[in-house]
């Protein structure tokens, strides 16, 4: 065998680390929750971020719009606060702007 392949040694030694980081990186998550369950950190960042994703989504929507593209930001962004509106439903108000926005794009860029 050429002296660049490494033993087997080596490799079982390789899959061992990679086993033991896999493990750790898999049950780190249920340990800091453990530890954060009654935190009120958490909690105000489970009240706030969907609307901080929500803000974030709009700027990045709305940051290189120009001549030709405000119309179908616009209809997107009035299509998903009028879905917000109505039926006070994150995932389906940000699909249906979504959804509103690649219709609109197709049509007038």
């Amino acid at each position: 065998m050429p002296e660049s392949v490494p033993g087997a040694a080596y490799v079982l030694g390789a899959l061992a680390v990679m086993f033991v980081v896999t493990v750790a990186l898999r049950a780190a998550p249920f340990l800091a929750l453990s530890a954060l369950k009654n935190s009120a950190f958490v909690d105000f960042l489970g009240r706030t971020m969907p609307a901080g994703v929500m803000v974030i989504l709009v700027m990045y929507t709305l940051r290189d719009v120009g001549q030709s593209t405000w119309l179908p930001a616009t209809a997107g962004l009035a299509g998903t606060i009028a879905v917000h509106l109505w039926r006070r439903n994150a995932a389906l108000s940000t699909v249906v702007g979504t959804g509103l926005y690649l219709f609109a794009s197709a049509f007038w860029t």
